[in-house]
């Protein structure tokens, strides 16, 4: 008969996957960097803000975006736009649709950020339940908002006259402080659905999901450029977002009426559309609206004579 040996007990703490070193060791921590362009780059500034818990637990530490940040991101949003622009709308739909799958297979990542800034677990998991559903609504819209927006217009001459919508181009969103996931998924989806490409500047208090969302956009058939996500304090970029003569629209998500000014006297600088979301509930159906699609597009209107 073969002769069995009896393996020797390894001493406690002997081997590195132990209980007691697994119990003392460090957690990595996350690093919280922008999203420009297809890429995670460290803010060029070297600042950031230390992000805190109700409890003043740290969580982390926030890149605090700076004007060549942001203008770095105006690049990236501007070289993307002509090829996102001219994509199918079916292709944009199935793009947005994969950003939903793959948001989807990260849920509890996005719970439990959402709980360590404040949420209740109940609201964290409706929000990104919703944010998933917002995804694919939008995706939905890709190609349907053209036939309810565009028109054959009656004209007194002998001409067909029709009136399209095209894409804004780049457009800058302020996403909301509260609600800091289903109000930038449902900001950034209707504005890349009507074909834009954008730079979204994340909510100041809560910015965790925004950097995770990030890492979806990265991971998913988006092209690097048409969603460029910042961290920072809009009173530092405020001024450089108003001013910037290649954004051609800011949709801002608050109600400070001093904000709301600043933006409409900046934006005539170079006929920027302002966009005012103020008041919206982000988790019901009044965010869920074609309207937030047209909001960014401009109106093509063509005269052809009849008979020729």
């Amino acid at each position: 008969m073969p002769t069995t040996t009896k393996k020797a007990k390894p001493k406690e703490g002997s081997h590195r996957g132990s209980a007691q070193s697994s119990a003392n060791r460090l957690n990595v921590q996350k690093t919280y960097k922008l999203f420009i362009g297809g890429k995670f780059p460290r803010t060029e500034s070297g600042r950031y803000y230390t992000l805190k818990s109700a409890e003043g637990e740290q969580l982390g530490n926030i890149c605090r975006a700076s004007r060549k940040d942001f203008r770095e991101s105006v690049l990236a949003a501007r070289a993307a736009f002509k090829g996102w622009s001219a994509k199918s709308a079916f292709n944009r739909s199935q793009i947005l649709y994969r950003l939903a799958e793959m948001l989807e297979g990260r849920q509890a990542q996005f719970i439990d950020e959402l709980t360590m800034q404040g949420s209740t677990k109940v609201a964290a998991q409706k929000e990104v339940i919703a944010a998933v559903d917002r995804l694919v609504y939008y995706a939905g819209w890709c190609d349907k908002y053209q036939q309810i927006f565009s028109a054959v217009n009656p004209v007194a001459s002998s001409h067909f006259n029709f009136s399209v919508l095209e894409p804004t181009g780049v457009v800058v969103i302020v996403a909301p402080e509260e609600n800091s996931l289903i109000g930038l998924v449902t900001t950034a989806a209707s504005a890349i659905a009507g074909g834009n490409t954008s730079i979204i500047l994340a909510s100041e208090s809560k910015p965790l999901c925004a950097v995770s969302f990030a890492e979806v956009i990265n991971t998913s058939d988006v092209p690097g450029g048409v969603i460029n996500i910042l961290t920072g304090k809009l009173s530092e970029l405020i001024g450089h977002f108003t001013t910037h003569m290649d954004v051609n629209s800011i949709v801002y998500c608050g109600d400070d009426r001093a904000m709301i000014k600043k933006i409409k006297s900046d934006s005539t600088s170079n006929l920027k559309r302002p966009v005012f979301r103020t008041a919206i509930n982000w988790l019901s159906a009044e965010a869920e609206t074609p309207y937030f699609i047209s909001d960014m597009q401009e109106t093509k209107t063509t005269w052809h004579p009849i008979g020729i």
